[in-house]
């Protein structure tokens, strides 16, 4: 199964890497409007912050903010494979840091992951029976390991669905994805 997954994460990153920049930011703020139809105005969101090809998180957590919702973000932690959390309340504490993704590092307001109601994740893939696949290193998975309750929900280009995914049983279910086509599962 491993093979298999490299493979679609191949498939995957070549579908995404051509993108064109302008069409990215374009779908991510549609994402963004299709979004904010599920989320309410008194949940704790975590949100990822975006990299260069992903789903760009920006018009998502500036909306939030602006809408009061506490946000949250993660911060990797390599050494065991892990997410520190931290409440962001302004994005001039993000900075470059572990594989290039925007954290707080320096400006940390200690989060617990039982804080979260919703989680927003990154998706390299995903199919329509809520399965996702990532980037390979299981930071999510092992944090959603334990906290199995929060609401998940992928976000993704319609580009990077698959028909099946291949998923191992640690592979967490989406309770909803989202893509610039709208609210795809369920």
């Amino acid at each position: 199964m491993r093979e298999q997954k490299s493979s679609i994460r191949q498939i995957l990153r070549e579908r995404k890497d051509a993108m064109d920049p302008e069409d990215r930011l374009k779908k991510s703020s549609i994402i963004c409007r299709h979004l904010m139809t599920l989320l309410s105005e008194d949940e704790t969101v975590m949100a990822y912050t975006s990299k260069e090809k992903e789903v760009n998180t920006v018009p998502i957590i500036t909306t939030l903010l602006e809408r009061t919702n506490p946000v949250i973000v993660p911060i990797i932690v390599k050494e065991d494979v892990s997410l520190r959390l931290s409440y962001l309340r302004d994005f001039a504490a993000l900075v470059p840091s572990t594989f290039g993704v925007p954290e707080p590092i320096g400006s940390e307001i200690p989060a617990r992951g039982e804080d979260v109601d919703t989680i927003l994740l990154p998706m390299l893939g995903f199919d329509r029976t809520g399965g996702r696949i990532g980037y390979g290193a299981g930071y999510y998975d092992r944090f959603l390991e334990k906290f199995p309750d929060l609401r998940k929900i992928g976000i993704a280009f319609a580009c990077q669905e698959i028909d099946r995914l291949p998923l191992d049983p640690t592979d967490v279910r989406m309770d909803h994805i989202i893509t610039e086509d709208g609210i795809v599962y369920p």
